[in-house]
């Protein structure tokens, strides 16, 4: 009952018209320069409410515990993933489908705190903070695994002399990813946002009401019908991926979730924020980490591990993920 709810929420059913739309090849599309646009309000809108939240409730123990959970979440996710990818995929395709999971998906996170919202489920402004800091080590973690297999491939044609990168000599340093990571405009914008809304507090949340509250519900659904258009272009390249890694699309987030929830129980979060450290665990990068791996692992299939991404797990923790952990957590949280 709960998954169809959600599914009757407006902006998840204009996703759900979107997809069907693609797959009808209607030439129905959001200009991309709107679609730039409705990403940047999101986010904005997002680290306001962040900020205003976390003025309000202030910084504790239980805030620096959370951030450490997701923290540690952005190294054991990519890790293991790693560790079972590779007994299906090189490499290569391993560790960037390992990273695209390690990563995060900043849509599923703001889909999900309008989901608490509207249930009138509480959760703390610093976990926004959360959701960048879990962005970039599963990049981080991925060019060492890749710079590794480099070695080896050479170390097994026998040019032992050959430089880490001789195999893609056009990846960037391990210094320009991280100042690119770090330096996002995605990533700038929540955390800027996140300290105005902090500075400004109550007076802040005041005056931006019109903007980062009426707006958001509309704005949302516009940027989630533009998402299952590009979902639908997905979909026909999923017909060459192995069934195991379909698998993966679904049954890796729901693992990740599960050991999200156990973390969170061991170090005490309430349930709204155990519920978005969930989310943040389950979901998977389809934007910032793609666009940097088409540089750092020029190996990789690009159109395996975005259509992963995109195609399954995004799809399903939309439609299906957010009110399953909602539900599982706020039974076991009581």
């Amino acid at each position: 009952m709960t998954a169809l709810n959600n599914l009757l929420d407006p902006a998840i059913l204009f996703f759900v018209f979107g997809v069907c739309a693609g797959l009808l090849r209607s030439n129905l599309e959001v200009p991309p320069q709107i679609a730039r646009f409705l990403s940047l309000y999101l986010l904005m809108s997002v680290g306001l409410k962040g900020g205003f939240s976390l003025a309000h409730a202030g910084l504790g123990p239980q805030v620096v515990a959370s951030l450490l959970a997701a923290a540690a979440l952005s190294l054991i996710v990519p890790a293991l993933g790693y560790v079972l990818l590779r007994r299906k995929l090189s490499r290569f395709d391993a560790a960037a489908v390992a990273a695209t999971y390690g990563s995060v998906s900043a849509t599923t996170f703001i889909t999900a705190t309008q989901y608490l919202g509207s249930r009138g489920i509480d959760f703390g402004g610093h976990m926004a903070v959360a959701l960048v800091l879990m962005e970039s080590p599963a990049i981080l973690m991925a060019m060492a695994l890749a710079a590794w297999a480099r070695r080896q491939e050479a170390s097994a044609a026998g040019d032992t002399t050959a430089p880490a990168a001789s195999a893609g000599s056009s990846a960037p340093s391990v210094a320009h990813v991280v100042r690119e990571a770090f330096t996002d405009g995605a990533n700038l914008l929540l955390l800027g946002s996140l300290l105005i809304g902090f500075a400004t507090g109550d007076n802040g949340k005041a005056m931006m009401e019109p903007f980062s509250g009426a707006l958001f519900k509309g704005m949302l659904a516009l940027f989630l019908l533009d998402l299952g258009l590009l979902v639908a272009r997905q979909l026909p390249g999923l017909r060459e991926v192995h069934p195991a890694l379909l698998l993966y699309g679904v049954g890796g987030p729901l693992v990740h979730g599960l050991m999200a929830m156990g973390l969170a129980a061991l170090i005490g979060l309430p349930a709204g924020d155990t519920i978005l450290l969930v989310v943040l665990a389950a979901s998977s990068s389809y934007i910032v980490v793609p666009a940097v791996l088409r540089h750092a692992i020029p190996e990789a299939n690009p159109g395996l591990y975005l259509g992963l991404s995109l195609a399954v797990t995004f799809v399903f923790n939309i439609l299906i993920g957010i009110p399953l952990y909602t539900e599982v957590v706020t039974r076991v949280w009581g």
